[in-house]
């Protein structure tokens, strides 16, 4: 996976969810030969040549402005994350700090992780490698400080661990979905970084699923979300997690915290799962 050929796939997924009467083109009728927009459709909508929309699509950006990566992004109907990450793809990737080869959890941060008494919590590094957490946090999502190192992954968790997708059920596919669009976050923003492209590509070839989710170029920052859990011990279990970001440490990127509503059957079970 290099930067020109996710440029180009990024874009031609994009341009083929648009139909001609979603931006308001006529279509002529008979059969067209590329699923959504043309090319030349696309470039007109953005008010750019043929040539110059191609050049960006094949994944010679060069020195695109942001004028126009903004102009592409606005007919291409981009959110803010997909726009951001637009930007991040089509740039030369700027140096990031390289994240430790055995990240370890600074002390201050463990010592919070404890104190979250009633609260499932994880520190997760920019691979989502999990490399801290709390005792509640592995009573509701298993014993997964007892996988291999390098299996000790968020991604891991929800693609090659059976528990994980069955204590998700039928939330499992937006799940994984999430967190496909949130990987694809953190491979715009560490642009170069070796060993998170090798994360997804042996996450490719390890899970049908995942390859078939990462095909689809969803992008969007994991933000606010809710989890109904199936708990094998004590049953429906309702939890809000949200992503708290850790900009200054390259090896620990974020916590990811879960609570349950006061008051709650869902918070009964997790002081249950504490005092056990």
């Amino acid at each position: 996976m290099d930067d020109r050929t996710e440029l180009s796939a990024f874009l031609r997924s994009r341009r083929a969810r648009l139909r001609p009467e979603d931006v308001g083109l006529r279509d002529y009728g008979g059969v067209r030969r590329v699923a959504g927009l043309r090319r030349e459709e696309l470039a007109r909508l953005a008010g750019v040549s043929i040539a110059h929309y191609t050049r960006l699509e094949q994944g010679r950006a060069g020195s695109v402005s942001d004028e126009i990566l903004d102009a592409v992004g606005a007919a291409l109907r981009l959110d803010a994350d997909e726009l951001a990450y637009l930007h991040r793809i089509a740039r030369r990737p700027r140096p990031c700090a390289a994240p430790a080869e055995r990240p370890e959890v600074p002390p201050g941060l463990r010592h919070l992780l404890r104190s979250f008494e009633m609260t499932p919590a994880l520190a997760v590094g920019r691979h989502t490698q999990i490399i801290g957490w709390n005792r509640l946090a592995v009573a509701v999502f298993g014993d997964f400080p007892a996988l291999p190192e390098h299996r000790r992954t968020l991604t891991h968790l929800l693609f090659a661990e059976p528990h994980l997708r069955e204590l998700h059920r039928a939330g499992w596919e937006r799940t994984a979905r999430e967190h496909v669009a949130h990987l694809r976050v953190l491979l715009g923003r560490y642009r170069g970084d070796t060993v998170l492209t090798a994360h997804v590509d042996d996450m490719q070839a390890l899970s049908p699923d995942f390859a078939r989710m990462w095909a689809e170029h969803p992008v969007a920052q994991v933000r606010s979300r809710s989890y109904r859990l199936h708990h094998p011990v004590v049953g429906p279990l309702t939890l809000h997690g949200e992503r708290l970001a850790l900009p200054d440490a390259p090896s620990c990127v974020g916590l990811d915290l879960f609570a349950a509503e006061p008051d709650s059957p869902s918070e009964r079970a997790l002081r249950e799962l504490a005092n056990a």
